[in-house]
């Protein structure tokens, strides 16, 4: 099951970060901490607030075009819902149901996954020096 869970909850962060931008921002909202609020009732308020803050750095990294940024929020909510489902097992479900419910057809995770390629060749930036690489 522990596979099953970090794939769950990569699948989670990437669709509520990506989703805090949007029209879908308030069932979002209301439907993460209604899960916390129902698994771990003691972390709702606090889980309901990151989601607050979470969403001005989204706004506000989308602005910027700051990848970096959106990819440390991505990894932040995955790790929160990695240690919920950890301690509480059997909110698997209720999550799978709620990402259903806020992103369908998983249009958001296809649409923020990326592609990488490698070239062969590499560029390596050490102390002000720049060294070109060539695959052997």
């Amino acid at each position: 099951m522990d596979s099953e869970v970090t794939v769950l909850a990569q699948s989670a962060g990437t669709t509520l970060v990506a989703l805090m931008a949007t029209d879908a921002w308030h069932r979002v909202r209301d439907g993460v901490t209604q899960l916390w609020r129902r698994t771990q009732p003691e972390r709702a308020e606090t889980v309901a607030a990151e989601l607050e803050a979470g969403r001005e750095d989204v706004l506000a990294a989308a602005a910027a075009d700051d990848q970096e940024t959106m990819d440390e929020l991505r990894l932040q909510w995955q790790g929160m819902v990695r240690r919920l489902l950890v301690a509480r097992p059997a909110a698997v479900e209720e999550l799978r149901a709620l990402l259903d419910r806020l992103d369908p057809d998983g249009a958001t995770v296809r649409q923020i996954s990326q592609q990488a390629t490698a070239s062969g060749q590499a560029r390596v930036y050490q102390a002000g020096r720049d060294q070109h690489i060539a695959e052997r």
